[in-house]
């Protein structure tokens, strides 16, 4: 029996297990299966935008067009984001993620073959990125609300933790790696490793056993399904607060892929390098901010309220960074602060929600961090290409900041409940 596999010590809680260490969550099969596809694939999927971030700006010059290259692939999840989730609560989780991901690797080889024959043109690659964003619209509430029926209750912060930092440990090698096959190769080759990054989710996919998932009870097909899990996010503020925190940093904090290359090439000169550089650093900081994250039992609308005034002033610091050098330190710290945000908002809203309304608030939250990116990654990009792209990073700093201190004071007239009652319910 592995180690990992081994049960808690005699006479201890599942709360006490959970707590025996900080990659508690590990120690359940399915999970540890599940966390090993997804690290792998992330790779691949950070070499593709990377790879499509690099091309656009190639194709047109223009931090304006990179903007619209990346808002095509969160344009569906705005517009069907919500429905999606409804999907999701509808049926069976495991299957539909691994449709998504059958899905996700026809699409990366297309992109494949249309970049080795050198056929990629703007619309092309606009079209290409809906695609993509039209698969997420059910991939992504899929995905996180799976989590939920892998691991039990006590163990679900840690998982969440756990999946938001390997994931960024993903990410500190997908463009790093990015970055040497460009300059080295070119962009095909991170469209083809991607293509073959999905086989590791669709093998983790099929290995998981079925009997020891904690399955949730599927939604019924009725009408007003969608306007009932808006009204249930408006009148619960643990579910609430933290939204407007999402949507706000979603749409003008969380753009760096197009704030970054147009900072590392525009300001400091460098080449694809230094925009793989920066995004690496980033993760890296991700990944050293991860390793406190898993260690908290839970968190609430202040401490997240904290963490986004502290993630803007760092990003503040970057953005004024006299030099390259020193804006990958104050990166650095923007991805440990990223992590902190990201790892608390998705512990309070998956703890919070009802069970069979975890798919509808998982795709709720997903419009307001991915498809926002249709409103303010042209936005950003606009306002790089005006003012500079020290401007468009200040931006998305001084959003953060603000919108974390008014939830500052909005949260004092709110208890504080460390295990709010959805979850208790469970």
């Amino acid at each position: 029996m592995s180690a990992l596999d081994r049960p808690a010590p005699a006479g201890s809680t599942n709360a006490d297990a959970a707590r025996l260490s900080s990659f508690a969550s590990l120690r359940i099969r399915n999970y540890r299966l599940y966390m090993l596809g997804q690290s792998i694939s992330v790779v691949g999927n950070w070499m593709q935008s990377i790879a499509v971030g690099w091309l656009a700006l190639q194709l047109t010059h223009s931090g304006t067009m990179l903007g619209l290259v990346t808002a095509a692939r969160y344009l569906p999840i705005l517009l069907l984001g919500a429905w999606g989730g409804l999907v999701v609560d509808r049926h069976d989780r495991r299957r539909l993620l691994t449709l998504t991901q059958v899905l996700f690797a026809v699409q990366a080889a297309v992109l494949t073959v249309l970049s080795w024959a050198g056929l990629v043109k703007l619309p092309l690659l606009v079209a290409i990125m809906l695609v993509l964003g039209a698969i997420n619209v059910f991939d992504s509430p899929a995905r996180q609300s799976l989590i939920s029926e892998l691991v039990d209750r006590e163990h679900l912060p840690n998982a969440i933790a756990i999946n938001s930092t390997l994931v960024n440990t993903a990410k500190l090698v997908g463009p790093g790696l990015a970055g040497i096959i460009i300059a080295a190769l070119g962009v095909t080759p991170c469209f083809a490793l991607d293509t073959l990054s999905f086989a590791a989710v669709i093998i983790s996919l099929l290995a998981l056993r079925q009997a020891e998932m904690r399955p949730t009870e599927r939604e019924v097909r009725a009408k007003g399904q969608i306007r009932a899990g808006i009204a249930y996010i408006c009148r619960t503020p643990e579910l609430l607060h933290p939204m407007i925190m999402v949507y706000v940093t979603g749409v003008l904090t969380w753009e760096f892929p197009v704030t970054l290359p147009l900072l590392t090439t525009s300001v400091f000169h460098a080449g694809p390098e230094g925009f793989g550089a920066a995004m690496a650093v980033m993760s890296a900081g991700a990944v050293l901010g991860g390793f406190m994250v898993v260690r908290r039992a839970h968190a609430t609308t202040r401490s997240l309220s904290v963490s986004a005034v502290i993630w803007g002033a760092l990003i503040c610091a970057a953005a004024l960074a006299p030099n390259l050098p020193l804006a990958l330190a104050a990166l650095l710290l923007v991805g440990s602060g990223s992590i902190t945000f990201n790892s608390s908002a998705k512990t309070l809203m998956q703890t919070s929600a009802a069970p069979q309304m975890r798919g509808r608030v998982v795709s709720i939250w997903t419009i307001g961090w991915m498809g926002g990116t249709v409103i303010g990654a042209p936005t950003v990009g606009a306002v790089g290409t005006a003012s500079g792209p020290r401007s468009a990073l200040l931006v998305g700093g001084l959003a953060a900041a603000a919108v974390g201190i008014a939830m500052l004071v909005v949260s004092r007239s709110v208890p504080r409940r460390s295990v709010p009652r959805a979850a208790r319910d469970q």
